[in-house]
């Protein structure tokens, strides 16, 4: 899809803007990545990949929990969220793996992590996953996506690069929006989250991300994934809204027989995202099992 800077983007990221901005930034081989490390120096290290549209201010109450607990977190915008850059390539799995996998080299966290994906991010740390099995302690999956029925948008809408950039243009802001609204349970919870994303899309080339996203890294229909997943071996946690409208909990039976996790939690009374509805419960239920198979590890 050709890159497309939309209307209500009034906002460049360049050297300039960013020295005014929260976090860290690094040159990767794709582009600048925005990111924190942050937590007990010498705790576990738990790397934390986002989901279609969240900056990584989305982890900040879990990011304190863990904290609380003797973790070290480690939290980046995908390209195209946050203050990462828009990139002009093709937005897939492969991208946002090989983001993760060269922040951490380039951090110099050389002992195994402990990656958590939440949603469309659930995706990307199964690929990472596959293509980094020995660098992976454990492996939280909450609310994955990949097992709907039926994708969103439609893939009719996105078969082309002619008329996915038309879509984009004329629908994509409110497609967005409405994505947004459907994510947490709590209405008060859910514009705070829409806010925080809505402030980073006004970066230009958001929305062209968002869509080139929905393009080439398909929502449904990834049986195969998880499946391979499970077969990886990885130490695997699940965890899952019992009000999820984007995931919805009968595919919880599905991910568990394909996955074989080790241990699988319903979180009450929470949406799509736990991990920014419920910080204490899914820290407790991380933090636990970051234990668990430490200490299998270290005897």
């Amino acid at each position: 899809m050709k890159y497309f800077v939309d209307a209500e983007e009034d906002r460049r990221l360049d050297p300039a803007s960013r020295q005014h901005l929260r976090g860290s930034f690094i040159e990767l081989s794709d582009g600048v990545t925005h990111y924190e490390l942050a937590g007990p120096e010498n705790g576990e290290v738990a790397l934390l990949a986002g989901g279609l549209t969240v900056p990584l201010f989305y982890w900040d109450a879990l990011a304190a929990q863990l904290h609380d607990r003797g973790i070290r977190t480690l939290a980046c915008s995908a390209y195209g969220r946050g203050y990462s850059d828009r990139v002009r390539a093709r937005y897939d799995e492969a991208l946002f793996a090989r983001q993760l996998a060269e922040l951490r080299d380039e951090l110099g966290v050389s002992r195994p992590v402990h990656l958590v994906g939440t949603s469309m991010g659930a995706l990307v740390a199964m690929r990472y996953a596959e293509e980094h099995r020995d660098s992976l302690a454990t492996l939280t999956l909450s609310g994955p996506a990949g097992l709907l029925r039926q994708p969103l948008p439609p893939h009719r809408l996105l078969a082309g690069d002619l008329l996915a950039g038309f879509a984009a243009r004329r629908f994509g802001r409110r497609l967005l929006e409405r994505h947004l609204g459907h994510n947490v349970r709590d209405p008060g919870r859910s514009a705070e989250l829409t806010a925080m994303v809505l402030d980073a899309y006004r970066y230009e080339g958001s929305l062209y991300a968002f869509f080139d996203t929905l393009q080439h890294l398909p929502l449904s229909g990834r049986a195969d994934q998880f499946r391979r997943a499970g077969a990886l071996g990885v130490p695997t946690l699940v965890l899952w809204g019992d009000d999820d409208k984007v995931t919805p909990i009968d595919r919880l039976r599905t991910a568990r027989s394909l996955l074989q996790p080790q241990q699988c939690h319903v979180i009450a009374e929470c949406g799509h995202m736990a991990p920014f509805e419920r910080p204490r419960e899914v820290a407790d239920r991380i933090a636990a099992f970051i234990a668990e198979h430490t200490e299998r590890h270290e005897s």
